[in-house]
């Protein structure tokens, strides 16, 4: 198996698996626009042939042909009958045609294999186990190529007003319930499906349901029509949860929102296109508990319990804005510790120097390797510290990968550069990796805050 995987060793092909990883768990999430979409495709379309021609030599035309003709169909209207069947893995794909323009890059990967300069020696045991863990990291990358997506759930009742002559079967839309009014339709939207988001907060949620009404439209499709904004709608509806009386301006809620049972309110707000807005109360159906819930441009600053007319508890409630504050303060706290570590090896080395910590070849090889994995749990503690912590098992393992290319270098460099002075030294450097990586990821977090 060496003797194929070691194929893999080449510039060209690490760079594309690289920039492969980086794209979809980095800069699509930051700036999710038409490059970084072409970008995965154009690196995707290199390494898959290439890794797969190297696991089946034999079937090497076969895998680039089956491959161009997987991408178009992929990339075309044919396939949304399998997505709908592989559903159940939350697949995402977007039909554009232009994704077509990255075909070319199977020829440039065809003559690629068969000209493979091999950035390590062919026999030595570093070039055997960096040949299997980048075939290891190729397999995650097809595993974790594609984003998962995530529910958006409401707080606050979300409808949406349109026009249409029939009510659509409810079995086919779980996260929507129809409501008939004359030729009207209002539609309760449960949930909408979104790609994660960097926080989940009110900021996200709006930005998830500007264009609600055009969504839910596109979602159903047949007989139904867009209501113009400025014309205003009031109306009531009963629902299980109650009777919910609603204004709309042109197909979103704008205006009073109430909602009673039993001869009881038991929710009342206001609504700014869609968005919460002013003072909400909720009211317990059951018992004489309230609370009462502050929006600003629709995102919640500030949450009050009262039992029988006494405050029980508040608690304010950070905004974006608030966040990316947060954030740049962490990152100059986080930017003073590095400087601190640094100045403490700065100090051991020149109180120790010219001595060294004695370490055999093998030992220093194994520190190189192992150091990586103490990095990465020095840095997931800091990110569980800063209240940063919500990666799923794609993203940790992406993370793995990366403070692994990233700090084995570094290592090999103090260890057999720059030489340890003190046993404390490895740890010293290991928590300033580990300050670095959460440094990079706290910016990376804040470049997606503001996009």
């Amino acid at each position: 198996m060496y003797d194929r995987l070691k194929n893999l060793l080449s510039p060209l092909f690490i760079v594309c698996l690289v920039l492969l990883i980086v794209n979809d768990f980095f800069l699509k999430a930051a700036f999710h626009n038409t490059l970084t979409g072409k970008l995965s495709d154009i690196c995707g379309l290199f390494v898959f042939p290439i890794f797969w021609s190297v696991v089946f030599p034999k079937q090497k035309l076969s895998v680039f042909i089956l491959t161009g003709v997987m991408f178009v169909f992929w990339k075309s209207e044919y396939a949304s009958g399998l997505i709908e069947v592989l559903n159940m893995f939350n697949i995402q794909r977007t039909i554009d045609p232009t994704d077509m323009i990255a075909l070319p890059v199977l020829l440039l990967a065809w003559f690629h294999i068969n000209n493979r300069p091999q950035v390590l020696p062919g026999n030595s045991v570093l070039a055997r186990l960096a040949s299997l863990f980048i075939g290891v990291v190729t397999i995650f990358s097809f595993c974790a190529t594609s984003q998962q997506r995530y529910v958006q759930s409401f707080d606050q009742p979300q409808y949406v007003l349109l026009q249409s002559s029939v009510i659509p079967n409810a079995n086919l839309y779980d996260e929507f319930d129809f409501y008939k009014v004359g030729s009207l339709l209002v539609v309760k939207v449960n949930q909408v499906y979104i790609l994660k988001p960097i926080r989940d907060d009110d900021y996200n949620k709006n930005r998830s349901i500007k264009e609600l009404d055009q969504d839910v439209l596109e979602r159903i499709a047949d007989g139904v029509s867009l209501i113009p904004r400025g014309k205003i709608t009031a109306l009531s509806i009963s629902t299980p949860q109650g009777t919910d009386s609603l204004r709309f301006n042109g197909g979103r809620l704008d205006g009073r929102f109430s909602r009673t049972k039993g001869g009881k309110r038991i929710i009342e707000g206001f609504y700014k296109m869609g968005q919460e807005d002013a003072t909400w109360i909720i009211n317990d159906s059951n018992s004489t508990n309230v609370i009462v819930q502050t929006f600003v441009n629709g995102e919640r600053t500030s949450t009050k319990q009262f039992a029988q007319h006494k405050l029980i508890s508040a608690r304010k409630i950070n905004t974006r804005a608030d966040t990316i504050r947060n954030k740049y303060i962490q990152i100059g706290i986080l930017v003073l510790i590095m400087v601190g570590i640094i100045l403490l090896l700065v100090k051991n080395y020149r109180r120790n120097f010219p001595q060294q910590l004695n370490l055999k070849r093998v030992w220093k090889w194994l520190l190189c390797f192992i150091s990586p994995i103490f990095v990465w749990l020095l840095h997931t503690g800091i990110r569980v510290l800063l209240m940063d912590f919500n990666q799923d098992i794609f993203e940790t393992v992406a993370t793995i990968v990366f403070i692994f290319m990233a700090t084995c270098p570094l290592m090999c460099i103090v260890v057999f550069w720059i030489r340890l002075r003190k046993e404390m030294d490895i740890f010293l450097y290991c928590l300033l990796f580990g300050v670095l990586c959460s440094i990079w990821t706290t910016c990376g977090t804040l470049i997606e805050l503001h996009n």
